[in-house]
């Protein structure tokens, strides 16, 4: 019983938290940033505290006001929730340290300081809050949550351009809310509950649940910006400041990817999927190959960074084909060890573009010629982080992929090798077209200064990203935990 207790305890702390420190920095601004900096380290902690209880106590499930379902609203702690706190208190604790140089406590742009913090502390939260939600409407409830704190921090930056991808992103976030919605409000009415659980036992294979789960599906691709329906993205992470683009891809897109999980693998494994399953597999190797060769083309960095993007989100919707009986166990770890490697590595990419856009006034890839110095060594760090994006060894990318491609020998899918694989050189050669120019012989008459809080955190997480294939099996373990999966696949990624 003790157990249970302490697990609930740090497992809310980690909703209720950053909420009450977003309210706490509105009210005093002039403290927003120390709060928010003392916020993410006791979230980093509470996630370690509510992990190491998981393992003792296993999943668990806390019953708000000691109301049962369906009238109830249920917060679940399994393992699927556990790692995506861990990975957005590690992701989130090293944005806010890198936000606390970008963002001044003094100078012109201090508004932006006041108005970062508390919108991204809600935003925190509200992330927080959807990875542990076990009911339909409480997910689309903390769903919007997270998308009204993007907009708003990506119009945090000013100007035509951010105003404009931030509204272009609220229409594209409501649009795919309202499909979600209208699908959960199908259900319901059929079955009177949003319960996950619930739903999962009671669903059959009818036109009308079809319909439910092609609106749902359908509004959380939208929200996934996966091809064609990611048009909205590149110019909104591109347009954020830096901390604001590195937890967008990181972290916010998988949100409703989250989602996403939970309805193919626990709501709707009854209704006949096969069909959709390789519509969206067809989609996700459209997003690799299309964004993968846009990246090439672009002549910004965090615009190379942004179409990188959406070809990684291509590899999270290849689960989805290569979920069958004897591979569903495989192609759902992939799928949780590419969020993770990716949430990483390219928080750490942002974070360098940032940097360099921050020092050097510009982030054009042409400006990188002939760097050296400290700009030479952000070059460096991006491309450790770049190693996981890559998937090479020993990084979470990697293995992920192994795992994908694993899946689709077993169940015959071969089509989908060469998918990854040119996946893979092409995210080579946009990397490799960045060095090329950061290593031409070009003379440079002064190198500017950067702030070690500018340096150091993505430097910490490209290292993470790049280590990470070597402990795969301890966080793959944790995310198992109650997963609707068999866990026979661990016997497969045992070092």
């Amino acid at each position: 019983m003790t157990e249970l207790i302490v697990h609930q305890h740090w497992f809310l702390w980690m909703t209720l938290l950053p909420l009450g420190a977003a309210v706490a920095t509105f009210l005093a601004p002039r403290q927003a940033r120390w709060i928010g900096f003392t916020t993410a380290l006791l979230l980093l902690l509470c996630a370690l505290l509510a992990i190491a209880a998981a393992i003792i106590s296993k999943a668990q499930t806390i019953t708000a006001g000691n109301w049962s379902t369906p009238l109830g609203i249920e917060l679940r702690a399994d393992g699927l929730a556990l790692v995506m706190l861990a990975i957005t208190a590690l992701v989130g604790f090293i944005v806010s340290c890198y936000a606390l140089s970008y963002f001044p406590a003094r100078g012109h742009h201090q508004s932006r300081t006041h108005y970062f913090w508390p919108l991204w502390l809600f935003l925190w939260g509200g992330c927080n809050a959807l990875f542990i939600s076990a009911d339909l409407f409480n997910l689309y409830v903390t769903l919007e949550l997270v998308t009204l704190a993007s907009v708003a921090l990506i119009a945090l930056e000013g100007g035509k351009a951010a105003l404009a991808a931030a509204l272009r992103y609220l229409f594209i976030g409501l649009l795919g809310s309202l499909a979600y919605l209208l699908g959960v409000g199908i259900l319901y009415a059929t079955y009177a509950t949003v319960d996950i659980a619930l739903l999962g036992d009671m669903l059959s294979a009818t036109r009308l649940n079809h319909a439910a789960m092609s609106l749902m599906v359908a509004g959380l691709v939208l929200k996934s910006a996966l091809f064609p329906l990611h048009f909205w993205l590149p110019q909104a992470h591109a347009k954020a400041p830096a901390p604001v683009s590195a937890v967008l891809s990181a972290l916010v897109i998988k949100c409703a990817y989250v989602i996403l999980l939970r309805l193919w693998f626990e709501v709707f494994p009854a209704l006949e999927t096969i069909a959709v399953g390789h519509l969206l597999g067809l989609l996700g190797s459209l997003a690799i190959i299309w964004g993968s060769l846009m990246a090439l083309r672009q002549e910004r960095l965090k615009l190379l960074i942004a179409y990188s993007t959406v070809a990684q989100i291509g590899y999270l919707f290849l689960v989805f084909p290569l979920a069958r009986s004897q591979t569903m166990a495989a192609a759902w770890v992939a799928g949780v060890l590419m969020m993770m490697a990716h949430a990483c590595g390219k928080a750490a990419m942002f974070m360098v573009a940032g940097t360099i856009h921050h020092t050097a006034g510009s982030d054009r890839i042409s400006r990188l010629a002939g760097a050296g110095g400290p700009i030479g060594v952000l070059v460096v760090v991006f491309t450790l982080a770049a190693t996981t994006i890559i998937g090479l060894p020993p990084s979470g990318g990697f293995f992920a992929k192994w795992l994908f491609i694993n899946a689709a020998l077993v169940t015959g899918q071969w089509w989908y090798l060469p998918i990854i694989l040119s996946g893979t050189l092409l995210a080579g050669a946009y990397i490799a077209r960045v060095l090329g120019w950061a290593f031409l012989d070009v003379k440079r008459s002064s190198y500017p200064v950067i702030p070690w809080v500018m340096k150091w955190p993505p430097l910490v997480l490209s290292v993470i990203a790049l280590l990470f294939g070597l402990i795969a099996f301890e966080p793959v373990q944790i995310a198992l935990i109650g997963a609707p999966v068999s866990t026979g696949v661990l016997v497969e990624l045992r070092p």
